[in-house]
């Protein structure tokens, strides 16, 4: 059996479906991105039943554990002198991933893996922490050719507490690279089950990642960061929350993980989708955070309040008519490649010099995409309106109409609940174009002169390699020797 066990895990845009995606009516349309987090599980050299918990990207980031065994299944007790302090999502991916191995095979076979103790490292790509003051650091410009210049996993100069995110779903892909990393390493799923999209491993490990993410967050939200996480991009329909009722409520009675996280209860669904080809997801970082939980809060209340509630349902219908129409007009395009790839090739040669409305005459079918994604703009501002919430804050707004008029741009948006943190844009790349040609290079000339915000890009595109999955040390550049500080 292997030493050594790691798993990536991609990080996420809801690219459609805010706020709705929380009601198992409507489904969302999410990108996983290329930027992943990786756990890597070793076996250590230290005492039995000790596991060493380490993020090297940050300061003070070493948390220690003790595994007990007693009558009602195996105890993860964090050791007092762990400089890390507290770190709720890892302690409680441990403590139930273990109790989970134990109910699918036994005690004594986590004994047994844990018997020279276990050394876990968790890092993610740059893009899930803002690279501002390394750019700053460095007298780079904020661009992407810059940020190729950062070392890979680079040390960001704080404690975890103090980082700033991008809000690109960091806890969402830990949860679920350290869970699924954990299951494989103690043989409760085959990597072979794992590796298979509809494989019964990889639907425990995505079972068992909601429930460790709705766990240490306190409550059952939508679930899309962890599907995505686990499956890829995909158009995702939210499971019912009772699924989890008795885990979130402390029931932890032998034999009630195994159950509850097998049950065919679990009536998420998903379809895989992917962006259309010579496209490219384009996602930046912008210089003012969100609280994402308020945005909620007020969009929910808004939505249930009964003066409200009949405005909300016919604009939630609206909204979902046109998100549904993004994931059809996004397979139609990706269908139109298989069936006549030079001419779509040629298409998007020609659209990438041209601004997106002028495209009806030269391809309806990217044309109408890039009306859909204006659309869905236009009512979820509406929504916002009528909420007294800034889903798409002016700021936001000038910012992404001076980037969509941009010839080759097709659209974009404020990803998620939005507000004031990011955006994301899908932009023609076709092939054998020089740089200053590029629609890329247009976009990056918007962002770094505009005025109201200090906007960075991301290098993220759309992950080519899926959901979840197994890597070796030596196929990630820099990982090794992020492992290793």
């Amino acid at each position: 059996m292997s030493t050594t066990t790691i798993v990536s895990a991609p990080g996420k845009v809801l690219a459609a479906g805010g706020y709705l995606v929380l009601d198992q009516q409507y489904p969302g349309v999410v990108i996983s991105t290329s930027s992943r987090f990786y756990t890597v599980i070793q076996a250590s050299s230290g005492s039995a039943n000790q596991i060493v918990v380490r993020s090297p990207q940050f300061h003070q980031a070493e948390w220690r554990y003790t595994v007990a065994y007693d009558a009602t299944g195996i105890q993860v007790n964090p050791q007092e002198d762990s400089i890390g302090g507290k770190n709720k999502f890892v302690h409680l991916a441990l403590q139930h991933t273990l109790n989970l191995v134990s109910e699918i095979h036994s005690v004594a076979k986590v004994q047994e893996r844990l018997s020279q103790g276990l050394d876990i490292a968790a890092v993610g790509d740059n893009d899930f922490y803002s690279q501002r003051a390394q750019l700053e650091s460095l007298g780079l410009p904020r661009t992407i050719k810059s940020l190729l210049q950062i070392t890979p996993f680079c040390h960001n100069g704080v404690k975890l507490t103090d980082v700033h995110k991008t809000g690109m779903g960091s806890s969402a892909a830990l949860i679920t690279s350290l869970v699924s990393a954990l299951l494989i390493h103690f043989a409760a799923i085959t990597e072979e089950d794992f590796a298979d999209l509809e494989g019964d491993g990889r639907r425990l490990a995505h079972n068992a990642a909601q429930f460790v993410h709705c766990l240490a967050q306190g409550k059952v939200g939508s679930g899309f960061d962890v599907s995505s996480a686990v499956f890829g991009s995909q158009i995702y329909r939210r499971f019912g929350p009772a699924v989890l009722e008795p885990l979130m409520k402390g029931d932890f009675a032998t034999g009630t993980l195994k159950s509850v996280l097998n049950s065919s209860a679990w009536d998420y669904s998903f379809r895989p989708i992917q962006l259309p080809p010579l496209t490219r997801l384009v996602l930046a970082d912008v210089e003012a955070g969100s609280d994402t939980p308020s945005l909620v809060g007020k969009v929910l209340k808004w939505r249930g309040h009964e003066d409200s509630c009949e405005t909300a349902k016919e604009l939630w219908t609206q909204i979902d008519e046109s998100n549904q129409s993004l994931a059809r007009q996004l397979d139609a395009l990706s269908q139109s490649h298989v069936q006549n790839k030079d001419a779509y090739e040629q298409t998007v040669g020609k659209l990438a010099y041209l601004p997106a409305h002028e495209w009806e005459s030269v391809s309806k079918a990217f044309y109408d995409l890039h009306q859909t994604t204006q659309r869905i703009r236009n009512l979820m501002r509406r929504m916002g309106d009528l909420a007294g919430v800034e889903i798409e804050p002016a700021q936001q707004t000038h910012l992404l109409d001076q980037s969509i008029e941009q010839a080759g741009v097709v659209g974009g948006g404020v990803p998620g609940a939005g507000g004031y943190d990011a955006i994301w844009l899908l932009i023609c790349n076709p092939p054998g174009l020089q740089d200053e040609q590029q629609p890329l290079h247009r976009v990056e000339s918007v962002w770094s002169t505009f005025v109201e915000s200090n906007v960075t890009p991301l290098l993220a595109q759309e992950s080519v390699a899926k959901g979840a999955r197994v890597v070796q040390l030596g196929e990630i550049p820099g990982l090794r020797e992020a492992i290793q500080r």
